[in-house]
């Protein structure tokens, strides 16, 4: 197709809507209404004769053709990006967006954050607490960490191993005086158990104790890590957390760790959309993490 005559706002819909893998998300991303975008990407099904997306009820997913067509659309549309922005001799602020798992937001970033605006005051730190994966194209932010049990990569951003996770119990000292003495891992069942997401784990770490099958079926259930060390450290039960995210209190003696046992959750990792084009703010950021994180490089 010759190029006075491509389709550029129909690609750019498509590229949005292909990206965010919603309609809606795109209508918002170029502030346009869901039926422009709908629109579009028809006229653009219509004028290639393939279809670029499986449409269900509440959901759409790419075909093998809109797959192509994105990760060159995508890649383009970054390269325009970068290039007007060169041109324009454009100079990030000095506030950088950090988007972070919440539990490793509240269990380690927050506590040390201090140490970083020490060696660099002249950056501003925005930290959003968010799971979700960023895109980095909206301008929401410059820097990711994320969690993932699986997962080492994810489409059209570029990922860092940062460390393994090693869950490990913790109890707050006043709670282990107050019963049994805990001599045998199923010990720890007289108090209750704070539960991160699910249960399962918890089922995990006695199975690697030794203590076989443990059917467990009650204590709290928290969205994230952060709030099972808090509950811990206030004695509300015992918690499996990240050994990482604890090193301070079991150094200050706030909780003790009963059993020397641990069990694999996953990895925390740096996520940019590439590490070779970050800020000098966001790259300073990134040493830092590398540096001062407890188990940086561990399980890599």
């Amino acid at each position: 197709m010759k190029r006075g005559r491509l389709p550029l706002t129909a690609l750019r819909s498509f590229e949005a809507a292909g990206r965010l893998e919603s309609f809606t998300l795109a209508a918002g991303e170029l502030f346009v209404s869901q039926a422009a975008i709908s629109r579009q990407i028809r006229e653009l099904e219509n004028l290639i004769g393939r279809p670029l997306f499986e449409r269900r009820h509440r959901s759409i997913s790419l075909t093998v053709e809109g797959r192509s067509l994105l990760s060159v659309l995508t890649s383009a549309f970054d390269m325009v990006g970068d290039s007007l922005e060169a041109l324009s001799g454009h100079k990030p602020g000095h506030t950088l967006r950090v988007s972070a798992e919440p539990s490793l937001t509240g269990c380690w970033l927050v506590p040390h954050l201090a140490e970083f605006q020490s060696e660099h005051p002249e950056i501003d730190l925005l930290i959003d607490a968010d799971p979700r994966l960023v895109e980095f194209r909206s301008g929401d932010a410059d820097i990711a960490m994320r969690h993932s049990l699986k997962l080492s990569s994810w489409p059209r951003v570029e990922a860092r191993r940062l460390a393994q996770v090693e869950m490990i119990p913790v109890i707050a000292p006043e709670l282990a005086r107050s019963g049994r003495p805990l001599l045998m891992p199923v010990d720890l069942m007289q108090h209750a158990l704070l539960h991160e997401d699910n249960r399962e784990a918890w089922q995990q770490w006695f199975t690697a104790a030794g203590a076989g099958p443990v059917r467990i079926e009650r204590g709290a259930i928290f969205t994230d890590g952060a709030m099972v060390l808090q509950a811990a450290l206030r004695g509300n039960g015992v918690g499996l957390v990240d050994r990482d995210h604890v090193r301070d209190e079991l150094a200050a003696g706030r909780l003790l760790q009963p059993f020397d046992v641990s069990v694999p959750y996953g990895a925390f990792f740096l996520v940019a959309r590439r590490f070779d084009a970050l800020s000098e703010a966001a790259q300073a950021f990134v040493t830092w993490v590398e540096r001062s994180y407890p188990g940086a490089g561990r399980g890599g």
